[in-house]
């Protein structure tokens, strides 16, 4: 008898820690929003607010006191005039500070329960790009590895050291360092795409809960139907056009499912008839990381850029000399006359 109760406590033991184990999360209790302003972050805010949900927003400049909340703003207003719109949302408050700033994100994630990271590097002038020695220099706060990396390190170390369950992080694909459009961003954007990609790796070996997600080209043209499609473990869908509303309605229901914790996801569009109307059959599938990423992808991303820029240099090179050709040739031709 006396091993039989032991047994028994053994067994419901075991049962409790499985049921608390399985018991879901509460990553809404308090989120926290980067780039809250973008295209995106906008769309993600006024979702959580509609459900409800508690909303920190980090934005880069105080609001005037005059500047009155706006609705049509929220389509072409500047970043200044989506942030009083935003703050005059139910449950939403705003924080001033910026993603490179370790005590901005510190204040930002106090007491959150999830962060959503939805913030990325503001395109700048092409020449900075173009020409490294006199362009956007890495530690500079506007460059890509600041933005999309350290970062990152700076929310791993705040999530570490309070409450954030969650880190979902927007990205895009990166793993082909010479696709042509890797190789364009790179150059035209201080290496965005490279460092995206090492933003990631921080995420997937910090030990924490992170959902990385890569959406296709988004835009702002509703794709209704049975198109949406989801691959788990950073597994490859063709490029697609995607629209800002479906990317922010999965950046905040991934946070209802545990299955999508550790998970890195491709979020395309297909064709009609073959995805699926909403999210929540594809998230319900989600399995976290099973491959092993390439740690990092720094090295090749750089190279590629570097065979790109001397590609365009030989480019405008042979251009240059044709028209110079045909100049002369045309300025001959009038003296001749």
């Amino acid at each position: 008898p006396k091993m039989i109760r032991t047994f028994s406590i053994i067994v419901l033991v075991s049962v409790y820690l499985s049921f608390c184990a399985a018991m879901p999360v509460d990553n809404k209790k308090l989120v926290a929003v980067t780039g809250a302003t973008g295209r995106l972050g906008r769309r993600v805010v006024v979702n959580l607010s509609k459900q409800g949900i508690p909303t920190r927003c980090l934005v880069r400049r105080e609001i005037p006191e005059d500047t009155k909340p706006d609705e049509s703003k929220l389509s072409g207003g500047s970043s200044v005039e989506v942030a009083a719109y935003l703050r005059s949302l139910p449950n939403v408050e705003l924080v001033v500070g910026d993603v490179t700033n370790n005590n901005s994100i510190d204040k930002l994630m106090t007491g959150c329960t999830s962060v959503l990271s939805l913030h990325g590097p503001v395109p700048g002038p092409v020449w900075k790009s173009l020409i490294p020695l006199i362009g956007t220099k890495e530690d500079d706060a506007a460059h890509s590895k600041m933005i999309n990396y350290i970062s990152l390190q700076y929310m791993i170390e705040a999530a570490k050291a309070g409450t954030c369950n969650r880190i979902v992080r927007i990205t895009g694909k990166g793993e082909d360092p010479y696709g042509f459009f890797s190789i364009l961003i790179n150059m035209l954007g201080t290496m965005a795409k490279a460092w995206n990609y090492e933003g990631e790796e921080l995420l997937r070996q910090s030990g924490l809960n992170y959902t990385i997600i890569r959406p296709g080209i988004m835009g702002t043209e509703p794709c209704p139907g049975k198109v949406k499609a989801l691959k788990d473990d950073g597994q490859d869908l063709p490029v697609s056009r995607v629209c800002y509303d479906q990317i922010a309605d999965v950046a905040v229901e991934c946070l209802d499912y545990e299955n999508a914790a550790k998970s890195t996801l491709i979020a395309m569009n297909v064709e009609d008839g073959k995805g699926e109307e909403t999210y929540a059959p594809l998230l319900k599938q989600v399995q976290p990381d099973r491959r092993n990423f390439p740690p990092s992808l720094l090295a090749e991303h750089k190279n590629a850029a570097r065979l790109g820029a001397a590609f365009l240099v030989g480019f405008a090179a042979v251009s240059a000399k044709l028209a110079l050709t045909v100049v002369g040739n045309l300025f001959r031709l009038m003296v001749g006359k």
